[in-house]
């Protein structure tokens, strides 16, 4: 495999930093499987246009957010990461989340595991 899951995850943080659409899409071919799912507290979606969609509207909620991975392990094409949540490296939030790849090393499932914000 060219890529490790690692670097694969790390692409994929990438991706929720750029705010392009065509930067992100650029991304996904490199990171996730078309079919891919993400599902968090807030959300559970299918496949890239929903994932670009959820990704666009946390930059208008949170202009500038970002995350860095802290903590990473995989195996079994299986990961688990810890992350935090950053603005201009303002601390906004932490997390974990749990990750599947496919035989080609692209993300399958993504699954964030945070407090969600009080309404």
């Amino acid at each position: 495999m060219e890529n490790t899951f690692k670097d694969t995850w790390e692409t994929y943080v990438k991706s929720w930093k750029v705010t392009d659409a065509e930067d992100k899409h650029e991304l996904f071919k490199q990171c996730l499987d078309t079919d891919c799912q993400y599902n968090d507290p807030q959300t559970l979606i299918k496949g890239w246009d929903k994932l670009l969609a959820y990704m666009q509207e946390f930059h208008l909620q949170i202009p500038g957010g970002y995350f860095v991975t802290t903590y990473y392990l995989a195996h079994s094409n299986k990961s688990i990461a810890r992350w935090e949540m950053r603005n201009t490296d303002m601390l906004l939030g932490e997390g974990i989340s749990y990750a599947e790849y496919n035989t080609d090393g692209k993300l399958t499932s993504m699954t964030g595991f945070f407090e969600p914000p009080q309404e």
